[in-house]
């Protein structure tokens, strides 16, 4: 297919997780064109971005959207949240930690009138999409993304087991067909055996590239708004997007003869709909942008999973090579969230077998070279933030404000001050006698619940997850900018496939969620042709 071709059945605009899942399956039909625009450079052969290992070296790179946060009411302003710059989104830049989606989170989107994404509907997306070495027949065995156990090579990491299960976290197999509320396990992880990361552009898109000539993926195209023309019955209709090319001043407009899907992410899938005239009208107004559609839920409802620290000086040299540095989760449910009769865990833990002192180290806590942590972070939030403009430039970053903290009754502060203390209880237990040094942070005199709160506010991170800016839901709802088919209210021909769709977040790493989104949105596109 020539690179000047403008006109193609469908457009996606962003090269991400989601994104790359559609044009795969999408370009499967030869008689179907499709066209791939991600902003960032293609991954292909780069070893800095394949090789697993190497992932953290990709924070804060010229891979990284790097976007700064608002100023925080009640948390760390100093946070930046990364976002993949590059084919393949967050599954070619975070950590590669692979969940099943809970079947609980799934009936509840379901629930609130998102039909057709309960558990009965979804898993079987999840089989199909993986290749999967774990034990079940709910596995899928033939899907392009591999899933494998990681084995347990990290002595400190077996010993945190066994505290883990001393303090009341049983050591459980991840995936397994249940959800897990309170147990502590060995990670999959969706990555060969040689550590090169199974992102979905290496899954999907790699063995196909190079020898399917309906199917063309532009990199180095920043995508600037969606195109909008007028539909047979006089509605606004998606015809195509407008992007910038690699030299940085010239733009291109490629148009779309069936619909356009957006795929850029939780935070540019709103700005890219706020640049077109869908959102908000009275924030659109402030820009001088005309209303094509006034979308009040366009860049509400940010949901992210917040996370804290508590980090500890190692008294053996800790692991050389690892996998990922992130090997093990802990799951468990608070007391409040028992008393609540929840069916997922409220908190989790991810153990790192290396220092984590990146937000730390500003307000004078000590670090080492030679380290470990435990990362509490809360899986059902109940605080929500914004993504909204800062220009009507597009390449003017978007302002994004998580407002961590904020939930009116303190849940996800309860939550986190409980997770601190579970932290430490568990590296109390004598397995850990022989590794655990000094807690470096927040230190054994900060002790009580406001001690804790003050140092979380100040050093939390967060698990790279903003989520739900462009949430599917029922008609009655007001602040669904979705269909529950992803199709955008308001407008034809437009649909979005990224982690801005979700309701809520799932209560755990939502990457596999997200390939499930894409594998459904292309069923959805081919149905609907």
């Amino acid at each position: 297919m020539s690179s000047t071709q403008q006109e193609f059945d469908y457009v996606i605009a962003g090269g991400g997780t989601a994104g790359c899942v559609v044009a795969a399956r999408l370009s499967e039909d030869p008689d179907v064109t499709v066209c791939l625009l991600e902003a960032g450079p293609s991954d292909v052969g780069d070893r800095d971005v394949l090789e697993l290992e190497r992932w953290m070296g990709l924070l804060d790179s010229g891979y990284d959207w790097d976007y700064p946060v608002e100023p925080q009411e009640n948390g760390n302003s100093f946070l930046r949240h990364a976002r993949a710059k590059v084919l393949g989104g967050c599954s070619s830049h975070n950590s590669c930690i692979a969940f099943h989606p809970p079947a609980e989170g799934l009936d509840a989107w379901e629930a609130l009138g998102c039909t057709g994404w309960g558990a009965a509907d979804v898993l079987p997306l999840v089989r199909r999409l993986e290749n999967n070495s774990g034990t079940g027949d709910h596995h899928g065995r033939s899907g392009p993304v591999t899933l494998r156990n990681i084995p347990p090579r990290d002595p400190c990491g077996v010993a945190l087991l066994e505290a883990a299960a001393a303090a009341g976290l049983p050591t459980v197999e991840f995936n397994s067909g249940s959800t897990v509320t309170r147990g502590a396990g060995w990670f999959q992880i969706n990555a060969s055996e040689d550590g090169t990361r199974m992102s979905t552009s290496h899954a999907y898109l790699h063995p196909v590239m190079d020898n399917r000539p309906n199917l063309e993926v532009r990199t180095g195209r920043h995508v600037e708004k969606v195109v909008l023309g007028t539909g047979a019955d006089g509605a606004p209709r998606a015809t195509g997007v407008t992007y910038t090319e690699p030299d940085g001043h010239h733009h291109t407009t490629v148009h779309a003869r069936r619909e356009v899907v957006l795929s850029a992410g939780s935070i540019d899938t709103p700005k890219l709909l706020m640049l077109s005239g869908i959102g908000p009208a009275e924030h659109l107004r402030e820009f001088g942008i005309d209303v094509v559609v006034d979308a009040p839920g366009v860049g509400e409802n940010l949901d992210d999973h917040v996370e804290g620290l508590v980090f500890w000086e190692a008294l053996q040299p800790m692991v050389q090579r690892s996998s990922q540095w992130w090997e093990i989760g802990l799951f468990s449910t608070t007391a409040a969230g028992e008393a609540a009769g929840t069916t997922v865990p409220d908190l989790m833990m991810h153990y790192g077998s290396v220092p984590f002192d990146m937000n730390t180290v500003r307000w004078g806590y000590p670090t080492t070279d030679n380290g470990f942590c435990l990362t509490p972070n809360v899986t059902q939030g109940r605080s929500r933030g914004t993504v909204r403009l800062r220009s009507r430039d597009h390449r003017d970053r978007a302002r994004v404000d998580p407002r961590y903290f904020t939930d009116p009754e303190g849940h996800d502060l309860r939550v986190m001050t409980e997770g601190i203390r579970l932290a430490r209880r568990i590296v109390e237990q004598s397995p850990m006698a022989p590794w655990a040094g000094a807690e470096l942070a927040p230190g054994k005199d900060v002790v009580t619940d406001d001690e804790i709160a003050d140092y979380v506010t100040k050093t939390h991170n967060t698990v790279y997850h903003p989520s739900s800016t462009a949430k599917m839901g029922a008609d009655d709802d007001r602040m669904a900018v979705c269909d529950p088919r992803l199709r955008v209210r308001g407008v034809q021909g437009l649909r979005i496939a990224d982690g801005s769709i979700m309701p809520f977040l799932p209560a755990v790493n939502p990457n596999i969620t997200t390939m499930a989104i894409g594998e459904k949105c292309a069923d959805m596109l081919v149905a609907d042709r």
